[in-house]
């Protein structure tokens, strides 16, 4: 509160100090500095109903008095408390107007630093300005005559310009409620907008009566709908592939008939897309009968593509984990036929287990794409030393392997590397191990891979290859649909594998 209101007398000071006042005046926002023409103007015919070349608007608000509007007066220097006590005592007179006529001997204004401005005022008229009921200030006719002389059609028509002057802050206030209102609901589309764009979700707001559809520029994309100026329902129907129609229509009718939410997934008409629909009844008559629905549209093309890839991931999951128990079976069987001691029989088979194993990790990295031929060679060099590594030489083009020929293809390799390390070229320095391998010319998609060491110790005569001859020779060759040689001249072991690839 300012000192000029602690200054006025108790029972003027609680008049301007009304707690009803302090609510008018800030819901209001009537202390604003902007200058009013409006308001000038009002001012200016309030100076000229009286004949008078001073008038001003005051407002007393917590601050002390701010002067909203004024005629004939610089009141540029002026303070807050210029001036209070005419407005204040006309907010606690209880009468419709206040009249001094020579405020320079008057008590009341004796402090009043309006008198003591080199204006040569002597007399005042002045009325109340009330809004929402209460008295928030005054508009003050001023003059340098001992009295102003007003007659009784005077002081009604001052009535009615401070009347004026109360509906027009009512009309403003009004006016600037409603541009901020106005103002937040642009925000609030923008926002909505934005958020519908950036999720990429379409929406859609049907007007049944009229048949019209209003739609984002998402919705137009996703349908296809770029050229159609007003969208109906036919028209929306029709971008929706007809196998799926039957469904759309019957959750469109269980919306409204039985008031259940719109649910519904189809495809777009002439593309792979397809969309999810969402939407509820916002609106019905007097009779239940829908006349405004709304509702989104989502892309669900990728979740879709997603779900159907992940479903065969799972078919071939199952199909690879049936192909390798077989597999282990089998491989279990011949190697305790082969070796009946314990622990050759649990190295040889954990090796091929390892084998198995290693392929299965590095096909399930890939999605079980398939795998590099070259990439194959050099996971089952894996365990090897790197003097051992140093001494294979891989020559071919790219070959990329799917699952079936990886398994059975990663088995013949680590039978033959096993053998290199144990009796073959890799168990001497100098020896060597060429793999090549090319695509055959002609029809099909055949490999021709060729396996040859040299430098190891020399092979005087037939060898007795084993079990790992036998799971190359025939277990995998009826798994991979190849043809597969074993050769032992002298310079060291020579396999030939040819096998076709799936077109």
């Amino acid at each position: 509160m300012s000192t000029a209101i602690r200054s006025l007398p108790g029972s003027i000071r609680q008049a301007v100090e009304n707690d009803e006042r302090r609510t008018a005046l800030a819901a209001l926002s009537v202390l604003e500095t902007e200058s009013d023409p409006d308001l000038d103007r009002l001012t200016r015919l309030a100076a000229g109903s009286l004949g008078a070349s001073m008038a001003f608007i005051g407002i007393v608000g917590p601050d002390g008095q701010q002067v909203r509007a004024a005629h004939g007066l610089d009141v540029s220097k002026w303070t807050h408390a210029a001036g209070l006590t005419l407005s204040a005592h006309t907010i606690a007179n209880s009468d419709a107007n206040l009249t001094a006529c020579n405020i320079q001997v008057d008590e009341r204004f004796a402090y009043d630093p309006i008198v003591k401005e080199p204006l040569g005022i002597r007399s005042f008229v002045a009325v109340p300005v009330v809004v929402r009921g209460q008295r928030v200030g005054a508009v003050c006719v001023l003059s340098r005559a001992a009295e102003l002389w007003v007659n009784p059609a005077q002081y009604h028509q001052l009535a009615d310009i401070a009347e004026l002057i109360g509906s027009c802050f009512e009309l403003k206030h009004e006016a600037r409620a409603s541009a901020r209102t106005a103002a937040a609901l642009t925000r609030e589309e923008w926002r909505h907008a934005l958020t519908l764009e950036a999720g990429r979700v379409g929406s859609w707001v049907w007007d049944l009566r009229a048949d019209e559809m209003t739609v984002n520029d998402i919705t137009r994309t996703m349908l296809g709908l770029e050229g159609v100026r007003h969208v109906t329902a036919e028209a929306y129907m029709e971008r929706i592939d007809p196998d799926d129609r039957p469904a759309v229509e019957s959750a469109l009718q269980a919306a409204f008939e039985e008031g259940l939410d719109y649910q519904a997934e189809f495809r777009v008409l002439g593309t792979e897309r397809w969309l999810v629909g969402r939407g509820r009844v916002y609106q019905r008559d007097g009779h239940g009968k829908p006349l405004v629905m709304m509702g989104i549209h989502m892309d669900m093309t990728e979740i879709r593509e997603a779900a159907e890839h992940q479903r065969m991931l799972l078919l071939e999951l199952n199909h690879r984990v049936k192909n390798t128990l077989a597999m282990i079976q089998s491989l279990a069987r011949q190697t305790l036929r082969q070796t009946p001691d314990p622990q050759q029989f649990i190295d040889a088979f954990s090796g091929r287990l390892r084998t198995l194993s290693d392929s299965h990790a590095l096909l399930s990295d890939r999605d079980w794409s398939g795998i590099g031929l070259a990439e194959l060679i050099r996971m089952q060099m894996g365990d090897c030393e790197e003097t051992a590594i140093a001494q294979l030489s891989l020559h071919g083009p790219d070959v990329s392997l799917p699952p079936d020929h990886a398994l059975g293809l990663g088995l013949i390799i680590h039978e033959l590397v096993s053998n290199a390390l144990r009796h073959g070229a890799l168990s001497q320095p100098e020896g060597t191990v060429d793999v090549t391998w090319e695509r055959r010319p002609g029809p099909g998609k055949w490999v021709d891979l060729v396996w040859k060491e040299s430098g190891g110790p020399v092979i005087s005569g037939p060898v007795e290859y084993g079990l790992g001859a036998r799971l190359i020779e025939r277990s995998l060759s009826k798994v991979l649909e190849s043809s597969v040689r074993l050769s032992f001249p002298p310079e060291g072991v020579e396999a030939r594998i040819s096998f076709p690839l799936p077109d």
